[in-house]
This record gives C-alpha cells, sequence and structure tokens, in this order.
C-alpha cells in the first residue's frame, strides 16, 4: 500500500531555518489549512496518509523528508546539516520502524533527504551547506550492499538539490539548471523552468499526476505541453518557509 508519513505544521514554523528567500511573516493558520488540503490530495491519489503530530519546538519539523530516506530494502535517518533541526529525527525514525529497518548515517556526516534525488537504482545526493562529502561517503557503504549507486551533485543556487531538480518520470527531470552541476544526470530529457519562475523545479510526481505549486503557472504550462498532467496546489505560506512539495512527505510502499 503507498503511504506517506507527514507531520502536522509546528506552531513555531514563524521561525524557522531560511538560507535563500528572504524571511516574510507567515500565517500559520492559513500554513495548516494549506498542508491539510496537501495531505488530503495524497489521500485522493491513494496514498495511506500517517499524520504525526506536530512538534511545537520544532519550527521546521513539517519537512519530514529531510531527516530520512525511505527505500523498498531499508529506511537511513540521516543527521541534518542544521545543528537546531536534528532532533526531528526521532520521533520520525520511531514511526519508520514499524514500516522498514533502519540504518544511520552519523556525524561528522551532513545529509539531508531535500538533497536525494532518487532514479530508479541510483541516488543522485546534492553538495550543498546541508549535505556534505562524507555524508555522501557514508550512505554509498550502506545502500551499496543493496545495489545502488550514490552519486554527489554539486549545488550552488539553492537550498537542496531537489529544490533545482526533481523526476517527472517518463525518463524526464523539471530542473533550474543554473543552480547545479548537470552532467551526473547526462542522459536524461529535460523541461526547464520558466525563467520568470526560477523556484518552480520542485513537483510532486504521484500515481500518474504531477502535484505543482500553485504559484508558478509559466512553468505549469510547460509541463502540460509535454503531455504531464499537473494538479495545482497552493502553497503559498508554506513556500515562505522555502517549502516544496516533496519536502512534506515521505512516500513508500507499504505492506497491507
Amino acid at each position: 500500500m503507498l503511504t506517506a508519513i507527514t507531520r502536522a505544521v509546528s506552531p513555531a514554523i514563524v521561525h524557522c531555518e531560511l538560507s535563500f528567500i528572504d524571511r516574510r511573516p507567515i500565517d500559520l493558520a492559513r500554513a495548516q489549512e494549506q498542508h491539510r488540503a496537501y495531505e488530503k490530495l495524497l489521500e485522493k491519489l491513494g496514498a495511506n496518509v500517517v499524520s504525526l503530530p506536530a512538534e511545537p519546538e520544532l519550527p521546521d519539523s513539517m519537512f519530514v523528508e529531510d531527516p530520512a530516506i525511505v527505500l523498498d530494502e531499508l529506511a537511513v535517518i540521516l543527521p541534518l546539516g542544521t545543528e537546531t533541526r536534528r532532533r526531528e529525527a526521532s520521533s520520525l525514525a520511531q514511526a519508520l520502524s514499524q514500516f522498514r529497518k533502519l540504518a544511520y548515517v552519523t556525524l561528522p556526516g551532513t545529509l539531508e533527504g531535500g538533497d536525494v534525488l532518487r532514479i530508479g537504482r541510483k541516488l543522485f545526493v546534492g553538495l550543498t551547506g546541508r549535505s556534505n562529502a562524507e555524508g555522501i561517503r557514508q550512505l554509498a557503504a550502506i545502500l551499496a550492499p543493496h545495489n545502488y549507486e550514490v552519486i554527489g551533485v554539486p549545488v550552488t543556487g539553492c537550498l537542496h538539490l531537489k529544490s533545482a531538480v526533481t523526476h517527472l518520470g517518463r525518463n524526464t527531470l523539471l530542473a533550474n539548471r543554473a543552480w547545479f552541476d548537470t552532467n551526473p544526470l547526462t542522459g536524461q530529457e529535460w523541461i526547464d523552468v520558466d525563467p520568470s519562475e526560477p523556484h518552480a523545479a520542485n513537483a510532486l510526481a504521484l500515481k500518474g499526476t504531477i502535484i505543482f505549486p500553485a504559484s508558478f503557472p509559466r512553468t505549469r504550462l510547460r509541463l502540460e505541453a509535454r503531455g504531464f498532467h499537473v494538479t495545482p496546489l497552493d502553497i503559498s505560506e508554506l513556500q515562505k518557509a522555502e517549502s516544496g512539495l516533496t519536502c512534506s512527505s515521505l512516500l513508500f510502499e507499504a505492506a497491507d
């Protein structure tokens, strides 16, 4: 069964970490409403949503993608690149332990799931301010027995690799190619974000649908022109916390 682990928006989200955008006031009630709409859309598309309670002391804790990677064989718990966020991992690990055996990347390695782009048996991992070479080395060692290849990708223009590129299926990537080294990803088809929408590369492909931020209509037209079915979703308040669409859930198949 397709399972999505999410976490309710923390009331402290107004104090979230920001790296590449300016801070603006966040309407908490509206952010919570938008997150619930996201969860409802996942359910509509067939996911069993496991919504964890909010962490009032952890502003960024709704971004469950960052502390873990979930593969068919195991889940890998990660030491986040921002020290103040590392407490997010423990309750998430407990939730994931019901579905997968756990492995751990440890300090001084740092790694965040927002930097991990999976395409088949290859995991492309962003080298960013949040994920370092030692974290990538440890992940490669953990996954080698399961026949995954881990490939580092230098990122310069944004928070995470998946802020700059996401996989849509059909051997196609949506990308802002100015923000990362595209050489490790040769052999893919590309859809470039509209130049007026540099932050539009984070999309969530699920069950034949591309969930996409409503705030990027020009890039949406590019997706639809290539034959993708797009469902827009308003995440405007969450975007003030440097949110994309992939970062708010962990999606995987679980036993019925």
